[in-house]
């Protein structure tokens, strides 16, 4: 089972992005996908989540109304939206699957990881 990241890099001040995390050899299905960042000096910070099952989105309050998380489970894929950019959001952004208990925005209770793609705005 892999996670793997896409769609991180260098953009403005009030501009947009689009992080993509895609799951291969995966055999079962995960009920939850998540969105963390670290910032330098920070711990790990879950930002967004989604029940696969269900659809429920999850976020932090830092994000919402600015970011979005979707999911197309045909591609395997979880995307997050990323609007109205500022410095702050400046972080290592990390895929997670496979929650353990459902504190989804939790980061100790996720199994698997994927590997991160930087966001830098500024």
């Amino acid at each position: 089972v892999q996670l793997v990241e896409s769609g991180g890099g260098s953009v403005q001040v009030g501009g947009t992005l689009r992080l993509s995390c895609t799951a291969s050899g995966y055999t079962y299905s995960t009920n939850a996908l998540a969105w963390f960042r670290q910032r330098p000096g920070k711990s790990r910070e879950g930002i967004a989540a989604i029940d696969t099952q269900s659809g429920s989105t999850y976020y932090a309050g830092s994000v919402k109304l600015r970011f979005a998380i979707s999911l197309d489970s045909a591609k395997r894929t979880v995307y997050l939206d990323m609007n109205s950019l500022s410095p702050e959001d400046t972080a290592v952004h990390y895929c997670a699957a496979d929650l353990r208990s459902w504190y989804p925005l939790t980061a100790a209770e996720y199994n698997i990881w994927g590997q991160g793609t930087q966001v830098t705005v500024s």
